[in-house]
C-alpha cells in the first residue's frame, strides 16, 4: 500500500488548508534538499507536535512524549552515546528481544535496519517531537552518557563476563556455542559498536585490534597517524576478535591461519565497507579493519588539492587516446583515490572502462571492476590479458609489480588503449629508472609513457585552532631556506583543540609532482640518463617537485613545515 504524502496528511488532519499546502510546495522548490515538514515549521504553518502526529499517522506508529517519561538506565545503556547522537534516537523500553526507540524522523526506515544490525534486537519505532529527542539526548547522554572509558571500566568490573571469558580460554575447553554466546553478549557488542562508530565519525582509515601478553590494544589510524584508545580488558580479546569474525562471516573455529573478510554496514544512511584481515600471533589473533567510506573520500579531481596549473596538465595527460599514465608513491599516499577520480572523470557512455584491482576498494557505477586473487591464478598479468579481449578503451591495472604485467600494459597501450597503473617509487623521475630495472626496454618506455604523477599526503592544519607562528632556525635548516624566504609569508600551526583531538591537524591534503613525457625526456630515457638528469629535465619542462609543492602548501596556510619535511626528501629540489 502506497504511503500517503505528508502534505496531504497535514490537510486531512486540519493543520493547514490546500492554499497553505501550495505555499509549502512552492517553497520546497527553492529548498529541494529539505523535508516538507521542516519547511512547514519554518513557515510557522505547523508546530513540531503537529509534525510528529502527522508522521505517526503516515507511518502507522504511536506518538510518545519523552518529557514526562523516566527511562531506566539499563534501557539507555542498550544504545551508546555515539549511536544515539548519530541516529537521533532514544531507547525507551526493552521487552524480551524487542527494543523500542523514539525518533523524530520515522520516515528514515533504514535507521531501524541499521539499529537491528548493530544491536541484535528487533526494533520497534515510536514517534517523538524533535524538541523531545534533543532534550532527551542532552538529559541521558550529554551529561552522564556512556563514554568509551566508562564502558571499558564497566567491562573490567563485570565478574560474570570475566568468568565466562576465562572459562573459554582454558586449553582444550573451547566450545563454539559458548564462543558465539560470548561474542554476541551485550557488553561485547556495545564496545565494538562504539569503537566502529567513533572511528567512522572521526573519519579513520584503519582500526587495529592487537593482542599482547598482558594487554589488548585498540588503535585508530586517522589522517595517517595511529592513536591508541583506552585498552579493554585483556581477557576479552578473544571475544572481541571473535565478534569481528562473526560480523565478517569468517570461520571462528580457525585460529591458526590468516583470514580475510568483509563487513558491509550502513551508518547514518550511507554505506561503509570494512575490509577485515585476521592474523594469528603468539598471543591471539591480530585484526585490522580498513574502513572504506565513500562519503570521506572525494572522487573528484577538482577536490584533491591539486594546484590549478597541475590539474589542467593532468587532465590533458589523462585525456590522451592511448598510452600509460602512472601514479606513484608509498602505501597510503592516496594513489588509488587519484586514479579513481581520474576514472570517474573519464567515465562516459562512449568509452568502456575496466579495472583489475587488489582489492576493489570502491564500487563505481559504469566501470567494470575485477578483483584479483593470486591463490587461484588470477594475477594482474592474467587478468590484463583477459581484459584486452573485452574491447576496453581505458584500463586500470592496480599495480605494476613485475615485468610480465609491465609488458602487457605496454602492449595494451601500443594497441590503442589508455592504461592507468601505480608503482611504489619515491618520486616521478625515479619511476623511469624502476621500469628500466624491471626490464622494460627504453624504446618501449618512450613509446608508451605519457605522464607520471608522484604524490604524498600531509596532514591539514585544523581550522578551529589555527594560529600564526614564527619560523624557527631548525625549520629553515630543514627546508634549506634563508630567513628572507619567509618575509611577508606567514606560516601557521594548529594549537590543538577538542575538534582535532588536540593534535592541531584535521584532514589531509595532497602534494603532487607531475612529470610530463616530452621529447627532451624521451631522448634522455633512450640515452640511459640518470634519475638526477631526468629530474632536471622534468623541472625544466615545468614539473614542480614534491618538496616545493609542500612549501607552497605551507605558505598557503594548509600544512606545517614538520609535515612537509616528514613526507618529502630534499633530493626533490634537484
Amino acid at each position: 500500500m502506497a504511503i500517503r504524502r505528508i502534505g496531504q496528511i497535514f490537510v486531512d488532519l486540519g493543520f493547514i488548508d490546500d492554499e497553505q499546502l501550495d505555499e509549502i510546495l512552492v517553497e520546497q522548490e527553492n529548498r529541494p534538499n529539505e523535508l516538507l515538514g521542516q519547511i512547514a515549521i519554518d513557515l510557522n504553518l505547523i508546530n513540531d507536535e503537529q509534525l510528529a502526529q502527522a508522521l505517526a499517522e503516515q507511518m502507522g506508529l504511536e506518538v510518545v512524549s519523552l518529557s514526562d517519561r523516566d527511562i531506566p538506565t539499563e534501557v539507555i545503556l542498550q544504545v551508546t552515546e555515539p549511536m544515539a547522537q548519530l541516529y537521533r534516537v532514544i531507547p525507551i523500553g526493552l521487552e524480551e528481544n524487542t527494543l523500542t526507540v523514539a525518533m523524530s524522523e520515522p520516515q528514515k526506515i533504514t535507521v531501524m535496519d541499521e539499529l537491528r544490525s548493530f544491536l541484535g534486537f528487533e526494533i520497534r519505532a515510536v514517534v517523538a517531537t524533535e524538541t523531545d529527542v534533543n532534550r532527551a539526548l542532552e538529559k541521558y547522554y550529554a551529561a552522564s552518557g556512556e563514554s568509551f572509558e566508562n564502558l571499558v571500566q564497566d567491562m573490567e568490573d563485570d565478574q560474570d563476563l570475566a568468568a565466562a571469558a576465562f572459562e573459554l580460554e582454558k586449553e582444550g575447553q573451547i566450545d563454539l556455542t559458548d564462543v558465539q554466546a560470548l561474542a554476541d553478549s551485550a557488553p561485547v557488542r556495545r564496545l565494538l559498536n562504539m569503537v566502529l562508530l567513533l572511528a567512522i565519525k572521526d573519519r579513520a582509515s584503519d582500526l587495529h585490534f592487537e593482542p599482547f601478553e598482558d594487554e589488548f590494544r585498540i588503535r585508530v589510524k586517522a589522517d595517517g597517524i595511529l592513536y591508541e584508545m583506552v585498552p579493554p580488558p585483556r581477557h576479552l580479546a578473544f571475544a572481541i576478535t571473535t565478534r569481528i569474525k562473526v560480523m565478517a562471516n569468517l570461520d571462528i573455529a580457525e585460529r591458526r591461519l590468516p583470514q580475510d573478510g568483509r563487513i558491509e554496514l550502513t551508518v547514518g544512511g550511507h554505506p561503509v565497507d570494512l575490509r577485515v584481515a585476521v592474523l594469528p600471533t603468539m598471543f591471539g589473533e591480530s585484526v585490522v579493519l580498513r574502513i572504506l567510506d565513500r562519503t570521506v573520500v572525494s572522487l573528484d579531481l577538482a577536490n584533491l588539492g591539486m594546484d590549478p596549473d597541475l590539474l589542467r596538465d593532468f587532465r590533458n595527460v589523462i585525456a590522451r587516446p592511448n598510452g600509460i599514465v602512472l601514479v606513484t608513491g608509498p602505501t597510503g599516499s592516496g594513489k588509488t583515490t587519484t586514479l579513481y577520480a581520474a576514472l570517474v572523470e573519464l567515465n562516459t557512455v562512449e568509452d568502456k572502462l575496466i579495472t583489475t584491482e587488489d582489492p576493489v576498494e570502491y564500487d563505481i557505477d559504469g566501470i567494470v571492476q575485477c578483483p584479483i586473487d593470486p591463490s587461484i591464478g588470477n594475477t594482474f598479468a592474467s587478468f590484463l590479458r583477459a581484459i584486452l579481449r573485452q574491447d576496453p578503451d581505458k584500463i586500470l591495472v592496480g599495480e605494476i609489480r613485475d615485468l610480465e604485467t609491465a609488458e602487457i600494459a605496454v602492449q595494451a597501450s601500443l594497441t590503442g588503449h589508455l592504461v592507468f597503473s601505480t608503482l611504489h617509487t619515491n618520486d616521478a623521475p625515479s619511476t623511469i629508472t624502476r621500469l628500466r630495472n624491471m626490464g622494460v626496454p627504453p624504446f618501449l618506455i618512450t613509446a608508451t609513457l605519457e605522464g607520471i604523477m608522484a604524490q604524498r599526503l600531509v596532514r591539514r592544519i585544523c581550522e578551529k585552532c589555527k594560529e600564526e607562528t614564527a619560523p624557527t632556525p631548525e625549520m629553515m635548516t630543514e627546508l634549506q631556506l634563508e630567513p628572507a624566504a619567509f618575509e611577508g609569508k606567514p606560516i601557521y600551526k594548529g594549537r590543538g583543540c577538542e575538534e582535532c583531538n588536540n593534535t592541531g591537524y584535521k584532514g589531509r591534503v595532497g602534494l603532487y609532482e607531475l612529470m610530463k613525457i616530452n621529447d627532451e625526456v624521451r631522448d634522455l630515457i633512450v640515452r640511459g640518463g640518470s634519475t638526477e638528469e631526468l629530474r632536471v629535465a622534468a623541472c625544466h619542462n615545468g614539473m614542480v617537485p614534491l618538496r616545493e609543492a609542500g612549501m607552497m602548501k605551507i605558505f598557503a596556510g594548509m600544512t606545517t613545515v614538520e609535515e612537509v619535511v616528514r613526507e618529502t626528501v630534499l633530493e626533490a629540489l634537484g
